[in-house]
C-alpha cells in the first residue's frame, strides 16, 4: 500500500483521490472548502479542510515521506503555484500538479513540480484522434514524440502472427501487449508466434508519425 496526498478535490481531484483508495492506498485529501470535504471524506483514507498555500499547516502533515503528493487545484492559478511553491519548500520528491495552460504548466516546472499535468489537452487530443480513425480504441502520450495506442486489427491480420505481420519493420511500431477478449487477459509482449484473434485488441508503442502511417495504413486495408 503506498501513501498519497491530493490537494484541491474538483472533479480531477475527486475521481483521482477515489481511484487511488479504491485500489488499495492510503489517500489523504485537502481542501479549503468544507463542503467537499464532507462529501469525499467516507470514501478516501482521510480528508481534512486546510489551506495548502500555508506551509506551518502542512508540516503536520509530513508530506515529504509519502509516494505521491498531486496538486489539483483549478481554478485559482497563484493558489495553484502557492501549493507547489510549499510542497517543494517541505521536500516534497514525487510532486504533480495539474495545468491550466502551458504558462502555468512552465511555472510548475520551474518551480520543482516532478509532472505537469494537462488532463484536459490529454483528453480532447485523444478524442480527436480516435474520431480521427475508428478503429484507434484509445491514445496516450508517451514520452515526446512517441505515443501508446490501442488498436482493433483488421480482417486480414486476424490469422496471422505478429513476426508474419511484421509490424516493426513495416510501420516502425512495436506490439507491447494483446488484449484478448472477450476474456479481457492481457499478454503482455507477446512473442512473435503470437497469433491474433477475432476481438483481440493490439496495444502498440511507436513514434507519432509511425502510429498515423499505421492507423491510415490500417484505414485503407479495410476499405
Amino acid at each position: 500500500m503506498k501513501q498519497f496526498a491530493v490537494i484541491g478535490i474538483g472533479n480531477f481531484g475527486r475521481y483521482l483521490a477515489t481511484r487511488l483508495y479504491e485500489k488499495g492506498h492510503d489517500v489523504l485529501v485537502i481542501d479549503k472548502n468544507a463542503a467537499r470535504i464532507q462529501e469525499i471524506k467516507d470514501v478516501v483514507s482521510q480528508a481534512v479542510v486546510a489551506d495548502a498555500t500555508d506551509p506551518k499547516t502542512m508540516e503536520g502533515f509530513e508530506l515529504e515521506k509519502m509516494d505521491g503528493v498531486i496538486i489539483c487545484i483549478g481554478t485559482v492559478l497563484s493558489n495553484s503555484i502557492l501549493a507547489a511553491l510549499t510542497m517543494t519548500e517541505l521536500g516534497v520528491k514525487n510532486l504533480y500538479a495539474k495545468a491550466l495552460s502551458h504558462s502555468h504548466g512552465r511555472i510548475l516546472n520551474r518551480i520543482g513540480v516532478t509532472e505537469v499535468l494537462f488532463p484536459e489537452k490529454d483528453q480532447a487530443v485523444s478524442l480527436a484522434e480516435r474520431l480521427h480513425n475508428p478503429n484507434l480504441l484509445d491514445y496516450l502520450p508517451f514520452i515526446k514524440g512517441y505515443s501508446i495506442s490501442k488498436f482493433t486489427p483488421p480482417e486480414n491480420y486476424i490469422g496471422k502472427s505478429l513476426r508474419e505481420l511484421d509490424m516493426i519493420n513495416k510501420f516502425g511500431v512495436q506490439v507491447i501487449a494483446v488484449e484478448e477478449n472477450p476474456m479481457g487477459k492481457m499478454n503482455i509482449i507477446p512473442t512473435g508466434i503470437y497469433t491474433l484473434k477475432a476481438g483481440d485488441i493490439l496495444v502498440v508503442l511507436g513514434p507519432d508519425d509511425a502510429l498515423k502511417n499505421f492507423a491510415d495504413e490500417k484505414a485503407d486495408e479495410e476499405e
